[in-house]
């Protein structure tokens, strides 16, 4: 197929899905509702840096309320699996929309305890959102073909949130001051919560009786593997957050660090729509073991450690087969998951993700310190690699 059509096609998928009903709310109000995810971690640097704090207590902040969202995701959506979406979502989005409150108006640095039970709460109560919307898809998108574009083009605006968290943070702080950055984020937060769960599927969605079982979706026939596997493409991420911050740094122009960052999201939102013009996988474990493979491959050229220009054409190819990866694992995931663990099977999914972004981050800066931001790059396609061995080995199993 030529690119040209490819490019037609593509356009096609991603219109019938959003001339659903009610796909361009849910999808929107997904987003904004999880922009406090890519502003939280800037919001909190400022904050503590405004009150005079150091980049340990911040940093410390930030990692408590990543770690206590990647720890409590699958509680909420173990909930949600037994419940309904509507009050778990309201619910959580009031606590931690409360707790993001109370972290922009107390000094964190004079009130350390009270500022790392805010992170804590304003994370564990985060919103399943991204959950519940993949549960939903099915319910609003008519098609296989339409529902797997509607995964690919969920995997690539995701990466909006984290290009526009940050820039949200930077202008209402401009006005505000380093807490209005908390603040903006307890009211998107809230926002975008309220504007899904009143949306009509949302309301309309039940959780189905089972059998449960204390492991939930983990007893899943080779779910302990795909999640294995997601961990190693969120650390091949972090790694690469990591390892071209301190590129940038080495080739004199640390201000290249986010356009860096920025050309791998183009990349992957690129990716990700064009990945809706594929079509549905016979077997989706083979699509994914290419998809991971195709991952690895696009961060290798990295290992070079080139000239600014060529490692921007080599950020953007890096970022392409993130989101059909994504798409790929939603998909199957959907299949794989015991009935009635759909939600916190997703909710695991982006722990794992989590997980391994966290992980990979700090290997690479422990690389970049003893060995150079090339070790760094080895890193991030190293762990691709090993992502891609997990999909072999599950296919032979």
């Amino acid at each position: 197929m030529s690119a040209e059509a490819t490019t037609t096609t593509s356009a096609g998928s991603v219109v019938a899905v959003l001339r659903s009903r009610y796909v361009p709310r849910l999808l929107s109000a997904s987003l904004i509702g999880r922009l406090p995810t890519g502003m939280a971690p800037l919001a909190i640097l400022l904050t503590v840096r405004e009150n005079g704090g150091d980049y340990r207590l911040a940093g410390l902040l930030a990692a408590l309320y990543a770690g206590s969202a990647a720890v409590c995701g699958p509680v909420l959506g173990r909930l949600i699996d037994r419940t309904r979406q509507v009050p778990v979502l309201l619910a959580s989005a009031a606590t931690s929309t409360a707790a993001f409150l109370v972290l922009g108006l107390v000094d964190p640095v004079r009130s350390v305890a009270i500022g790392a039970v805010a992170a804590v709460v304003a994370g564990a109560a985060t919103p399943q959102l991204e959950p519940c919307l993949r549960v939903l898809w099915e319910h609003v998108v008519a098609g296989e073909h339409n529902i797997r574009a509607a995964f690919s083009l969920d995997a690539a605006t995701q990466e909006l949130i984290f290009v526009c968290g940050p820039l949200v943070v930077l202008g209402v702080t401009a006005f505000g001051g380093p807490s209005a950055g908390l603040i903006a984020a307890a009211a998107v937060g809230l926002l975008g919560a309220a504007w899904f769960a009143t949306a009509r599927p949302a309301r309309a969605w039940r959780g189905t009786h089972a059998e449960r079982h204390w492991a939930g979706p983990l007893r899943g026939a080779g779910v302990l593997r795909l999640f294995a596997a997601l961990i190693c493409v969120g650390a091949t991420i972090g790694a690469f957050t990591v390892g071209i911050t301190g590129y940038a740094e080495v080739a004199g122009s640390s201000a290249a660090a986010g356009l860096l960052i920025a050309l791998n999201a183009a990349g992957a939102l690129v990716g990700g729509i064009a990945y809706t013009a594929v079509p549905v996988a016979h077997r989706e474990d083979r699509r994914l073991l290419v998809l991971l493979a195709l991952l690895a491959l696009g961060y290798l050229p990295l290992v070079l450690v080139l000239n600014v220009p060529a490692m921007a054409a080599f950020a953007f190819l890096s970022g392409c087969a993130l989101p059909p990866v994504l798409a790929s694992a939603f998909a199957l995931i959907a299949r794989m998951a015991p009935e009635g663990t759909l939600t916190e099977a997703h909710a695991w999914m982006i722990t794992s993700f989590g997980v391994g972004n966290a992980l990979g981050s700090a290997a690479a800066g422990t690389l970049l310190d003893l060995v150079s931001p090339a070790a760094a790059f080895v890193l991030a396609t190293a762990c691709a690699f090993v992502g891609a061995a997990l999909a072999i080995r599950r296919l032979l199993t």
